[in-house]
């Protein structure tokens, strides 16, 4: 009984050690910054630079099925992937689109372009420019899972439609933490407006 009450002191030690570690490293990530427009009860709308990415397209139109493959084929490219063996700096959130075909996007930091990065080993990465867009986001913890991200989707939909503003079918998914961070998990819905919507 002594050793099993020993063992888990040191796990909770270890997990405390991880969670403290994740949030100090947060802190220090460069992240996909944007202007807020202007907020509502459900959601809020805001504006977003034109970004550089690295992307890798996947196949089905599952969360559970994609977001593994795609965050290791990205992650092994940042962590010396490429032909230079050079290490990149992990940026927040991590997107993915939410289509019939599922891309899952790293934004590149800003001292890079397209021009000074190191090529990917991996043929499936591809450098992409998102263009500067507005968008209408919804926020939820936790993690993310198909039937949570589909369920905000609707919400943020029902919301708009209230609000009378028009969006386009881009829907996107942001995930804010890494894999091993268990509190205060923050994910993303968002959808790119229609320009004619925003006039009001």
């Amino acid at each position: 009984m002594k050793i099993a009450l020993i063992i888990l002191g040191i796990i909770i030690v270890i997990f405390i050690v991880v969670q403290i570690f994740a949030v100090g490293s947060q802190r220090n990530i460069e992240t996909y910054s944007y202007k807020v427009i202007k907020k509502y009860d459900l959601f809020e709308i805001r504006s977003y630079e034109s970004t550089l990415f690295t992307s890798v397209q996947l196949s089905g139109n599952k969360y559970k099925d994609a977001s593994g493959k795609g965050f290791s084929i990205l992650a092994g490219y940042i962590f010396g992937g490429n032909d230079r063996k050079e290490k990149i700096a992990m940026t927040s959130p991590v997107a993915m689109s939410l289509e019939d075909s599922m891309t899952m996007m790293f934004m590149v930091p800003k001292k890079f372009t397209k021009e000074t990065l190191p090529q990917p080993n991996q043929s499936k990465i591809e450098f992409r420019e998102e263009p500067a867009k507005t968008v209408a986001a919804i926020t939820f913890g936790g993690w993310a899972t198909d039937e949570k991200i589909e369920a905000n989707k609707q919400k943020l939909i029902a919301a708009l439609a209230a609000a009378g503003i028009k969006h386009t079918n881009r829907f996107s998914l942001l995930g804010y933490n890494a894999p091993y961070e268990v509190l205060n998990r923050k994910n993303e819905v968002i959808v790119e407006l229609e320009g004619a919507s925003l006039d009001k």
